[in-house]
Order: C-alpha cells, then sequence, then structure tokens
C-alpha cells in the first residue's frame, strides 16, 4: 500500500507571533493519498498503523503522534489513552495534499494556524 510522506510548514498568520510565517515549525505526515492528492480513506482503513504524524518547532522537542479518524473528522493524535482530538485538522478530509496548498491546524491552545504543503513524496 503506497503512502506518502507530506510536510507542512508554518505559513503567514496575521495577528499571531507568526505573521511572517515559521519554516522550522510544522508536520510530517504518513499518510495514504489518493492519485488527485487527498487521503484515501479505503488504503488508511488497511494501514493505520503506519500513518503518523510529527509535530517539530525549534523551542519544543518533536512530538510523535498518528493521523487518526472518527466518524467523517480527522486529527492528529498524541495520546493514545484519552479520546480528545489532540489536534483537529480543518476539513482534513477535503483537503488535497499538493505543494503549495493550505492546511490549517488547530494548536493545543486552540488556535487556528495555517500551514502550507512544502513536500510531498513517496514516504520510505
Amino acid at each position: 500500500m503506497p503512502l506518502s510522506r507530506i510536510v507542512m510548514r508554518l505559513a503567514r498568520n496575521p495577528g499571531t507571533e507568526f505573521a511572517g510565517g515559521d519554516d522550522h515549525r510544522g508536520y510530517a505526515l504518513t499518510a495514504p493519498l489518493t492519485p488527485e492528492g487527498r487521503l484515501d480513506e479505503a488504503v488508511y482503513a488497511k494501514s493505520r498503523d503506519a500513518c503518523t504524524v510529527r509535530r517539530f518547532a525549534p523551542d519544543e522537542d518533536a512530538v510523535d503522534g498518528r493521523l487518526a479518524r472518527r466518524g467523517s473528522r480527522w486529527f492528529f493524535d498524541y495520546d493514545d489513552s484519552d479520546t480528545v482530538d489532540d489536534e483537529p485538522v480543518h476539513r482534513l478530509g477535503e483537503h488535497r495534499f499538493a505543494v503549495g496548498e493550505y492546511v490549517t491546524v488547530t494548536d493545543e491552545d486552540g488556535r487556528p494556524l495555517t500551514y502550507k504543503v512544502v513536500e510531498v513524496q513517496p514516504a520510505r
């Protein structure tokens, strides 16, 4: 089952301390994509354990988690012991993961921040 490695970096977020963006903050995902670049639900169901996320920032240790789905909602989950959506991603199932596209992730403080897809390649 082919998986993709997707890297998203913090884009400009006016009105926040990240008004100019920050290339050193972001996410690296491993997930299955359709030929159109959207999350592939059928492949995800078969490869759920291989679908991971890593949050990185210069002022904190990288945090590893997994791409998770509950109903039609996708989110990043960093703690298997609770059922709270650690970081919900706005309409993640509808996003197209292609270089130059934007994705909004709600951070741990409840702020929606925009990230830009900067890399999509086959996962190793």
